[in-house]
């Protein structure tokens, strides 16, 4: 027997995180006729002692960065997710990373930037306010997809999930649920990838929810983003985006870019400075034309300290 459609290669991904001018920015490496995709290449076990030195070593040879911060977040082996058809090659298995880098440095890699996060999850900021796009476009599509369900039992159960993922029938918007959101909008058929996948039912709006990314990409990199905004509030993995010194003000519009919510000014220093986090550093910083404000930096003593240190901010909308 021909054993060949069975071969399985492990591919590793990485979601590389910034944060500058209030924006969450993710690494994409860019080609012209493909989609944004992330940092990948395969693992190989001659070469790699581990799966994360294959990551750190396709990483720089993609984007000339060495990593500090990474962690593995899930492996990702739907088939149908890298198109690959009988007889085309090998299945392939992602194993995806969240890295975080504290500054955005200039690229000098070919076809690579810091692409917006928010530009392949739109629905996904709320700073501002709801984002148009929930009501205009993704309700209405999902209110069909809530009744084209094989029988009564599954249009209910449908129905649950656009609730307590979009925030509906009184249940508050969760922030964290980035990965269950995209999950449903692509089973739904109602972004390109699904498309692209060949799902058997496909919807797609007039125009597009958010960026297409290669592969099972867009995928990793919401489960990246629902990881760090869960993480943060437990552990403070904040910090690893920070400069050695940073207002409170620079420190909470940067937890609001990657949550995607506002937070109240006070409530959040008094949570900041009431859980030990960060010390002053005596020294200031003048912001605008306001009076200077102080410097402070992250007192890693807490982890010592207690055994889950975060940004337990806990608001829902």
């Amino acid at each position: 027997m021909n054993r060949t459609a069975d071969v399985v290669r492990i591919g590793l991904s990485a979601a590389i995180v910034s944060v500058a001018d209030e924006i969450p920015r993710v690494l994409a490496v860019c080609h012209p006729d493909t989609a944004d995709g992330l940092p990948f290449g395969p693992f190989d076990p001659l070469e790699h002692r581990t799966l994360e030195n294959g990551l750190r070593d396709w990483v720089r040879e993609q984007t000339y960065l060495d990593l500090d911060y990474a962690e593995q977040l899930y492996t990702f082996g739907d088939r149908g997710r890298h198109m690959v058809k009988p007889g085309e090659g090998p299945r392939v298995v992602s194993v995806g990373y969240l890295a975080l880098v504290r500054a955005v440095p200039e690229l000098k890699a070919p076809d690579t930037l810091w692409r917006d996060w928010y530009v392949y999850f739109p629905w996904e900021d709320w700073r501002k306010t709801k984002p148009a796009i929930i009501d205009a476009v993704i309700l209405p599509a999902l209110k069909l997809f809530t009744k084209a369900g094989d029988n009564p039992g599954e249009n209910k159960i449908r129905r649950q999930r656009v609730s307590v993922c979009f925030g509906m029938d009184g249940i508050a918007w969760d922030e964290e649920r980035v990965l269950e959101r995209y999950e449903l909008l692509y089973e739904a058929g109602l972004v390109e990838e699904a498309k692209r996948d060949s799902r058997s039912q496909v919807n797609l709006p007039a125009a597009p929810l958010g960026k297409s990314m290669v592969f099972d990409h867009r995928r990793i990199l919401a489960t990246a983003i629902a990881r760090l905004r869960g993480k943060m509030k437990y552990r403070p993995v904040v910090f690893e985006l920070m400069a050695p010194a940073f207002t409170l003000l620079e420190l909470q519009r940067t937890v609001e870019a990657i949550s995607g919510i506002r937070l109240h000014k006070q409530n959040f220093r008094r949570l900041v400075e009431g859980q030990g986090l960060v010390e002053g550093t005596g020294k200031f910083a003048r912001v605008g034309r306001g009076r200077p404000a102080e410097l402070f930096r992250f007192r890693r003593e807490v982890l010592g300290e207690r055994p889950s240190p975060g940004l337990r901010f806990g608001v829902r909308r």
